[in-house]
């Protein structure tokens, strides 16, 4: 065991048996998160709204609370962002993440507390650590710094005194000072507001550094990690950092990008380790690394619910933990210690595992392909977009998807624009192995698919190299938590991206 991994787990060792013990006795931890919340939230305006008290019970709070997404609850968001106090949560709230999911155009002001920020996103950081030590005692992942690449907005000083900026910049702003001293690149290039700035700035600050893990975002760490090869002449990043041996993940699915971080680091002793942390709240980490499926977090100062996707619209049939099933789309449900209530967050999971709890991402509940029925989601076309590269020897970059819509006695389908890292060696049969894999992993597809019943066979355009990160760029969008929308059941994106390629 190297030395930095030892004094980790001994430092953490108790919080390893707090772990462990959610593992054991999830409901219990659960329903201590439920009394706690609910004791903050009692003495709320929002609270006495719905007549829901302290004392109140699960069963309760379910029948009395609604279940709502930021456009239900942004009029008491406004409030307040503007200084009012006791409206979501006691007192009054300082921090607001800016977030726009994917490439929205109206930005979420996600509220974050001091609990929030010590409890949850803070505690996830550092079980990060801790399981990861735990699990690789001889990895030296932790013997040198961590290079972060975070968001690239500033954080903007509001009325009454509260700030907001991307999650990652009021992490770095709250951050014990210790965190300063293993961690890269310092606060004033993190916080650079001018993504392609960051990037140059971090290529100066980290090319002579001992750099041995890093974390963020694949895309737009692959972007960095690009550029760190042309500007030091390298071949791979273990020319510039020859201890690189961890790359800790989230935001978008890793499956896409995986083989061009394998051919950036050639290396056995490289780990990756997933987490689902957002805005809202640090949700589920990998604490098993030969498995893709994610521990839930349990006491963190979040209370989970989940609704089954099918049942949508139908937000009485949200279940607890104590309910879920295995196999499930479910779209999540969280109340949390940042004063967010019956919060939908917009994505969707499924569980693996029932004990312990585990779950892996499956998508977005408002990204998705149905336009005749088919019922396409994130986790179908990430399936297919693997087996078709694996097909044809072709690595993808990034790659979105829209309806063609039925015109006149034309029949419907779905246009793929996908941007190659690697070409493939058959475009055709990419295409061909991309709908056969998605008729195979969903029985809708398929039924639609049925001698072109009612859908033709998927349209693949080959992006010109750099077509998306144009987009982002003319959108503004460049780094932080920004994504790609893989999937959307208009054209609007789809049409945007065909224009810039044409230019």
């Amino acid at each position: 065991m190297s030395v930095t991994n030892s004094i980790i787990s001994a430092f953490y060792s108790k919080r390893l048996r707090a772990i462990d013990r959610f593992r054991r006795q999830p409901w219990d931890v659960q329903f201590e998160q439920f009394r706690l919340l609910v004791s903050y939230g009692a003495g709320t305006e929002y609270f006495r709204r719905y007549g829901f008290g302290e004392f109140g019970s699960v069963e309760e709070f379910q029948q009395r609370i609604p279940v709502v997404g930021y456009d239900e609850l942004q009029h008491e968001i406004e409030r307040v962002r503007a200084g009012e106090e006791n409206i979501l949560w006691p007192g009054k709230v300082r921090w607001f993440a800016k977030s726009s999911g994917t490439t929205g155009d109206r930005s979420k002001y996600i509220p974050i507390t001091r609990e929030s920020l010590e409890q949850c996103h803070f505690r996830g950081g550092r079980d990060v650590m801790a399981v990861f030590a735990y699990q690789n005692p001889d990895s030296k992942a932790f013997d040198g710094k961590a290079l972060t690449l975070g968001g690239s907005h500033r954080l903007d000083t509001m009325g009454a005194g509260a700030q907001s900026g991307d999650l990652s910049a009021i992490l770095i702003r709250n951050a014990p000072r210790w965190v300063g001293m293993v961690r890269e690149p310092s606060m004033e290039i993190a916080l650079i507001p001018d993504f392609e700035q960051k990037v140059e700035a971090i290529c100066r600050r980290c090319s002579r550094q001992r750099i041995t893990s890093f974390a963020g975002v694949p895309s737009w760490n692959l972007v960095l990690m690009n550029r760190m090869l042309e500007y030091a002449g390298a071949d791979n990043l273990l020319e510039v950092w020859p201890d690189l041996s961890l790359f800790i993940h989230g935001g978008v699915s890793f499956a896409p990008y995986r083989e061009q971080y394998k051919r950036l680091i050639p290396s056995s002793r490289m780990k990756y380790m997933e987490t689902y942390n957002a805005s809202e709240g640090f949700f589920a980490l990998q604490d098993n690394l030969s498995t893709p499926d994610m521990l839930l977090m349990l006491d963190y100062g979040i209370f989970y619910e989940f609704l089954p996707l099918k049942d949508l619209h139908e937000p009485a049939r949200a279940v607890t933990l104590a309910d879920v099933e295995m196999g499930v789309n479910y779209a999540m449900i969280i109340s949390t210690n940042g004063g967010l209530w019956r919060y939908m967050i917009g994505d969707t999971v499924e569980f693996t595992s029932l004990s312990p709890y585990k779950i892996r991402i499956t998508g977005r509940t408002k990204s998705y392909i149905n336009a005749f029925g088919e019922e396409i989601i994130i986790d179908n076309a990430e399936r297919a977009v693997a087996a078709a590269s694996a097909a044809t020897g072709a690595r993808v970059r990034d790659y979105t998807a829209a309806p063609v819509f039925m015109e006149g006695r034309s029949k419907g389908g779905h246009e793929w624009f996908v941007e190659f890292e690697t070409p493939p060696s058959d475009v055709m049969l990419f295409a061909e192995v991309l709908d056969k894999t998605l008729q195979e992993v969903n029985s809708d597809y398929a039924a639609k698919r049925f001698k072109n019943t009612t859908l033709m066979a998927p349209q693949l355009v080959v992006a010109r190299q750099g077509a998306f990160y144009r987009w982002m760029q003319e959108r503004e969008k460049l780094g932080g938590q920004n994504k790609v929308p893989r999937l959307a059941n208009d054209r609007r994106y789809l049409d945007e991206l065909l224009k810039i390629n044409t230019l």
